[in-house]
């Protein structure tokens, strides 16, 4: 009997699920950004992921708030 699939596949489909799932809560995928400035910006430097982390909670909720919703 043949196979479904094998752990190669479970490991794209898991990789896959994991990343959207990240994304449908906001946070944006590392490895995707650090593919893409080695493709489109390659020489420019690429921030670390505590970098990375930091940056986009910033953008999100905005960077020097005091807490609160106002």
């Amino acid at each position: 009997m043949a196979r479904l699939f094998s752990f190669n596949d479970l490991s794209t489909v898991g990789k896959y699920l994991g990343q959207a799932a990240r994304q449908m809560v906001g946070v944006p995928d590392y490895a995707t950004y650090v593919r893409h400035r080695r493709i489109t910006h390659p020489g420019l430097p690429i921030m670390t992921e505590l970098e990375f982390f930091r940056n986009r909670q910033d953008a999100r909720y905005g960077a020097g708030r005091s807490g609160g919703c106002c």
